[in-house]
């Protein structure tokens, strides 16, 4: 069966036939690739075509798509069990190599996904501090729990309206928003709130929406801060965690927060993410604490398993310095030929970039026109005809990981190189 064929059967048995809007093309036109395996740097769909991968799953597969050692884990785990619902040791293991990275943090609770990691750190935060609002900044996405998905209302500034159906605004009533790039914004709904806000939400390098580098001094700012007026520092390190370096963009920027959120690489593309946190704040956690969490597949030995798998390849290969050079030396190709399209920006950390068309826009969140999106929507289905696959939209980044090697990156350049705008 071709993909269009899937498709037609996924529409009547799913909304807008996916498990995940990004997923649907919307932004880019179509309908979606059905794709059948992944093996290294590429995806095979189900017709047999072949695709160099820079979505990566969205981040989590740093070694490439079924690495040899992540595939024997598994092979080994379910060969035992697949899930128990009770404790077992490669939970144990995987939160000693979490740890590890984070040496400032004491205790991790595995969860399933990062959205559950995120919510639960808020509800942490808000019963250590006994407060209950949240700072969060507008552009940064934080998973869709119901409290997070807030926009800044029009009106009155501290008023926060819902982003989708479904949520009451009653419930977004308690986040309130700032922009990232205006020090003066956080600092005046801190004041504005003075003993109420029980947290500051930063993804310090937001990847979610562009790929946006702020300054060292400007982030550590920001923290101080929120430290100033008692708030719990909680770093979303869901797609950032693992990928830009051991430690993350708290190790970037020189910062150690109170809490941090994990997920992507650590479940080795599996589903399964983590808060880490500081021994005093985590002992509120159930059961030891008055703070309920709970979920009959968090740390799951399989996701465990690889989990295990990922994290020793990256501490045993430190691999950082060869994926940034490989991503560069990718990012100096593309900027040979993306002129040909129009004027564009691309930015990069590590082995993250993002691809713009339109003017540089250096606050944040930036505008994505109505003519960028257009541009990027042609060229993501020329790079698709001829086997490259980027993320299906214009606001998220794309990924290279240890299996693109030079010859499939030059492969990429040199087929890039010949489309027509």
């Amino acid at each position: 069966m071709t993909s269009a064929e899937w498709h037609k059967i996924a529409i009547e048995r799913m909304p807008g036939g996916v498990n995940s809007p990004v997923r649907s093309f919307k932004h880019v036109g179509g309908n979606p690739i059905f794709f059948q395996r992944g093996e290294g740097a590429h995806l095979y769909d189900v017709e047999g075509k072949r695709y160099i991968d820079f979505c990566l799953s969205f981040g989590p597969h740093l070694l490439g798509h079924s690495h040899p050692r992540v595939v024997a884990a598994l092979k080994e785990q379910a060969e035992l069990a697949t899930s128990f619902g009770a404790c077992h040791p490669k939970e144990v293991e995987l939160a000693g190599l979490i740890l590890g990275a984070f040496p400032y943090l004491h205790q991790v609770r595995l969860v399933n996904s990062g959205t559950e990691a995120v919510m639960t750190a808020i509800r942490l935060a808000r019963g250590f501090t006994g407060k209950a609002k949240v700072i969060k900044f507008e552009g940064t996405y934080h998973g869709h729990s119901d409290a997070l998905l807030a926009k800044a209302g029009s009106g009155v500034a501290e008023l926060s309206e819902s982003t989708s159906q479904g949520v009451p605004d009653a419930i977004v009533k308690e986040t309130l928003m700032c922009r990232y790039d205006d020090l003066g914004s956080l600092e005046a709904m801190l004041e504005a709130n003075r003993d109420q806000v029980a947290a500051v939400l930063f993804e310090a390098i937001p990847a979610n929406h562009s790929l946006w580098v702020p300054d060292k001094a400007h982030v550590k700012k920001c923290v101080e801060l929120a430290r100033r007026y008692g708030c719990v520092v909680i770093f979303d390190e869901v797609i950032t965690g693992f990928r830009i370096g051991k430690g993350g963009s708290a190790a970037h920027f020189g910062i150690e927060p109170d809490l941090v959120c994990l997920g992507k690489i650590i479940g080795g593309g599996l589903p399964l993410a983590a808060i880490a946190g500081k021994k005093e704040i985590m002992q509120k956690l159930a059961p030891v604490g008055p703070v309920y969490q709970a979920g009959t597949l968090s740390g799951n030995p399989l996701a465990s398993a690889a989990g295990i798998a990922v994290l020793s390849e990256i501490f045993e290969k430190s691999p950082y310095a060869s994926l940034e050079f490989s991503t560069q030396a990718f990012v100096v190709g593309l900027r040979e030929i993306l002129g040909a399209w129009g004027e564009f920006q691309i930015r990069s950390l590590g082995s993250i970039f993002w691809i713009n068309f339109g003017k540089e826009d250096k606050a944040f969140p930036p505008d994505i026109s109505a003519e960028g999106a257009a541009t990027y929507r042609k060229f993501f289905k020329a790079a698709l005809d001829a086997g490259i696959y980027f993320a299906p939209s214009p606001y998220e980044v794309g990924f290279v990981s240890l299996a693109h090697t030079p010859e499939v990156l030059n492969e990429a350049l040199d087929k890039l190189s010949k489309l027509k705008p």
